[in-house]
């Protein structure tokens, strides 16, 4: 044995062995024998006990079947009648490992193979180990030679004495034929069994007492008549016959998997009128395109079906049936892909039963990227486009190569992905399409939209433009304007209603006008009559929640193109995503109670990802979104970490105890008033959130420790040795103050920016904190997620976790953003085991949610 069998063999011995407490012998049995063959399989183990003569014998472990064989009598009864067969002979003793059989001859030890000892199981089942004698009686002559021993004679020799008075009484092996036919709505099955030239009807053993062939093969035809029954439940006494009882669900079945399992089991006839039943698997279907303006002509036809019948199909694949029976008595296989995808075009599309009827069908152009992408994806439906939707089609994958050209003012000062972005918007205009431009925070969506604007002036269109905007960024568009267009006339609607009335009555003076959300919900009235060529408007999640009159707003102005500018158009849910398409193109992503039904609840809530795919397919070509790692190989890395801080005793008790409360507040209310008070649930997780960030925020005279406080400073000054500038966001104004306190008693300078700071001296500071020494910069969260250039800073610190990520993520990028010329670190602070660690997790569900839809394989057409 070599050493490695050794060392094998020892570790097997020791293992038994310690779990048996043997010491000096191991029983081989089971899986232990069939372990130790392998090790040993191949060599000679010598034994320990010598022989007379002082030799010492061994076992050769090998693999080898034995050699059998049996000899077959007939059998006479006290008559000398022939009365069957007597079985007789010799096999080797087996002993039994867990998955193998072995057996001993002469000095070697065999295993045989599984599938030998398959064939010879019905051998060793005969008799004890030796010897083999058995009797098979006249009745089971048949059945011994047509099944046992086809099996055994592989592995064992047969020696037959006297075959031919054998051979007389052996009936000829059972076959099977199956007589199929079609009556009316029905199907039925005549099935025999054949024993040579004689036939015999399994309908017999449905009445035992019809039975009279002693040499039937029972259990076979029996074995049969269960797969019969299976297809044929239906029983005709009269005519001896099966059928499917006039089910439709049942003849389905015969024709899909009944008739091929028939044929494996004997010979299939059936009569013309059966052969004419089919199931039509392939369906050809045309789908023809055309544009003409702004609509799109749609006609859907089958060779082969009516077009009533091709409706009645796809509402048959609605409600989830596997077929559609024609009224030729055809079957139509539902689970064709060309149907599949049908049904979903047409559910997409929202065709009317009406429409489709009629053949041919007006739906929106806007519907044109997402039908081309339907008919790309399936090579089952035919389809003729038209050469104005060819041509629409072709100019959107070819967006870089379009004809567009910035002006000549720009191109140098515009990026590859900002030329590509206005070659994109220009596309999208030029058919009348809205689209979402939806970069990243920092990669210049506003130089792309003024790029526009530009171009449409400089092209001598009398292009009238209303900017709607945050009222912190109302300036910094300004500013943006003065800075990349200053040929374009621009005039912010800002001072007194009357001053305001005056700018939107005289609109025309101006390229382009600039105003707030709110201000524009105040001044709605005096729009009524004004019409834009260009709406846009920046940060669109302000309009997420589609009840709000700032939604309403910017929904009633009058203009002919319109563009929208956020890095998040999905923060919480897809609602906020359709409220934003409902501005850009009213009707693409249907009514909101449709939306709801159809794509927001079986996304969000049961994870359909069919539906999932068929949202991403409608949105992707108009919406533009190019992350910086994938645009800007030059901006330095963004590196996030979170910072844990654990709570001492006296604020850990204070926690803990808010935290019963609340429990009882919420267990104490019925789920009707829950749904009434859900601001009071707010208000009390709120009090949570201020107990992770200082107790001093609920508590007045809180004299204990403050661990996050407490690791923020350290932070800080960590940050200061090291030279870097800082911002701190905090949604908590009052904690800014009580940070400002600890700058001040430590002596660190520091700028402070919240919704308080009027819009001019935002732009003060911000300019002062990019240029100066000042290391800290404390900005209110939401009044620091837009509009602010702070690359001075190279650390962004979190004080405290926003529900979403997305509004923590545009306060990052104030600093990683184009300019950035350093690393940028990210530091979130969280306190140990409490709300901010679930905070966490919601971020990452909200985050997940949007990503399905906005980015992934399926992305922007671009």
């Amino acid at each position: 044995v070599s050493i490695e069998q050794s060392r094998n063999a020892i570790n097997a011995y020791n293992y038994y062995a310690d779990s048996e407490k043997i010491k000096g012998n191991i029983i081989l049995y089971g899986e232990r024998l069939d372990d130790f063959f392998e090790l040993v399989r191949d060599t000679e183990v010598p034994f320990t006990n010598k022989d007379e003569r002082g030799s010492a014998k061994g076992l050769f472990f090998t693999e080898k079947n034995p050699q059998i064989t049996l000899e077959i009598h007939p059998e006479t009864d006290s008559r000398n009648i022939f009365d069957g067969i007597s079985v007789q002979g010799e096999i080797p003793e087996m002993v039994g490992g867990l998955n193998y059989q072995y057996y001993l001859e002469g000095n070697e030890f065999r295993r045989i193979s599984q599938e030998a000892a398959e064939q010879i199981a019905p051998i060793l089942e005969a008799g004890p180990y030796g010897q083999v004698s058995f009797v098979v009686g006249r009745n089971n002559l048949s059945e011994f030679y047509h099944r046992v021993l086809p099996e055994i004679r592989e592995c064992v020799n047969i020696i037959e004495k006297d075959s031919e008075t054998i051979e007389e009484y052996i009936w000829p092996e059972v076959e099977f034929v199956f007589y199929l036919d079609a009556e009316k709505r029905n199907v039925t099955c005549l099935a025999k069994a054949k024993y040579g030239e004689e036939e015999c009807e399994l309908f017999d053993w449905l009445e035992i007492q019809r039975f009279k062939a002693p040499y039937r093969d029972a259990y076979r035809e029996q074995e049969i008549l269960k797969i019969v029954r299976q297809f044929f439940p239906g029983v005709d006494k009269e005519q001896q016959l099966f059928h499917c009882n006039d089910d439709e669900d049942i003849i389905y079945g015969v024709l899909e998997q009944g008739v091929d399992t028939l044929l494996q089991l004997g010979e299939v006839k059936s009569t013309d009128r059966f052969k004419s039943l089919k199931i039509r698997r392939k369906n050809k279907i045309t789908v023809g395109v055309s544009v003409e303006s702004e609509i799109m002509n749609l006609t859907i036809a089958s060779e082969d079906l009516a077009q009533e019948e091709l409706l009645d199909i796809l509402y048959s694949y609605k409600q989830r049936k596997k077929y559609y029976r024609l009224k030729s008595g055809d079957f139509i296989n539902i689970q064709d892909e060309s149907l599949e995808e049908l049904a979903a075009l047409v559910e997409t599309l929202h065709i009317s039963p009406r429409e489709f009827a009629k053949g041919k069908m007006q739906i929106p152009v806007f519907r044109a990227l997402y039908l081309d992408k339907m008919l790309e994806q399936n090579e089952n439906i035919y389809a003729s486009r038209d050469q104005h939707f060819k041509k629409l089609i072709k100019e959107f994958k070819t967006v870089k190569e379009s004809d567009f050209e910035v002006p000549g003012e720009l191109e140098q000062r515009m990026r590859n992905y900002q030329i590509v972005g206005h070659k994109w918007l220009r596309t999208l205009e030029k058919y009348g399409f809205g689209g979402i431009l939806a970069d990243d925070m920092g990669l210049g969506k506003t130089l792309q939209m003024i790029s526009v604007l530009l171009a449409a002036k400089l092209e001598g269109q009398q292009a009238h433009s209303l900017v709607v905007t945050p009222a912190s960024l109302v300036y910094n568009w300004q500013e943006e304007f003065a800075r990349f267009a200053p040929g374009l006339s621009v005039c912010p609607v800002v001072g007194g209603l009357d001053e305001r009335k005056d700018i939107i009555q005289n609109y025309q003076k101006w390229d382009v006008l600039i105003t707030s959300y709110d201000l524009l919900k105040r001044d709605i009235a005096e729009y009524e009559d004004k019409q834009f060529r260009y709406q846009v408007i920046d940060e669109a999640q302000y309009i997420k929640n589609h009840t709000t009159a700032a939604a309403k707003a910017v929904k009633i102005i009058q203009s002919k193109q319109r563009f929208a500018l956020t890095g998040t158009p999905i923060e919480n849910r897809l609602s906020e995503l359709w409220s934003i398409f409902d501005y850009l193109m009213p009707g693409f992503l249907y009514g909101y109670d449709t939306f709801k039904k159809e794509m927001e609840a079986p996304i969000a809530k049961y994870k359909d990802e069919d539906v999932s795919k068929r949202l991403k397919r409608m949105v992707s070509p108009f919406i533009l979104r190019r992350i910086k790692q994938d645009v800007l190989k030059d901006l330095p890395e963004k590196i996030e970490e979170v910072r844990y801080a654990k709570m001492e005793e006296k604020q850990q008790r204070l926690y803990d105890a808010q935290v019963v409360h609340m429990r009882d507040v919420v267990k104490s209310q019925a789920e009707e008033s829950f749904q009434r008070n859900k601001l009071q649930i707010l208000a009390e997780l709120t009090k949570i959130r201020q107990l992770c960030c200082d107790p001093s925020l609920m508590l007045e005279n809180y004299d204990g420790e403050s661990a996050k406080r407490e690791a923020c400073l350290e932070l800080v000054k960590s940050a200061m040795e090291g030279e870097h500038k800082m911002l701190i966001f905090s949604q908590f104004t009052s904690m800014l103050e009580l940070l400002e306190q600890d700058l001040t008693e430590e002596g660190i300078a520091y700028y402070k920016i919240t919704g308080a700071t009027p819009k001019e001296k935002r732009l003060e500071l911000v300019r002062a904190f990019n240029s100066d020494v000042t290391p800290v910069f404390l900005i209110s969260l939401k009044a620091g997620g837009t509009g602010l250039n702070l690359t001075g800073a190279d650390i962004v610190i979190h004080y405290d976790p926003w529900w979403n990520l997305a509004v923590q993520n545009q306060a990052t990028d104030r600093a990683h953003r184009i300019g950035q010329e350093k690393v940028v670190s990210v530091y979130k602070l969280i306190v140990k085991n409490s709300i901010e660690e679930k905070i966490l997790h919601m971020q990452e569900a909200k985050k997940n949610l949007a990503d399905e839809i906005l980015s992934g394989e399926n992305g922007n057409i671009t």
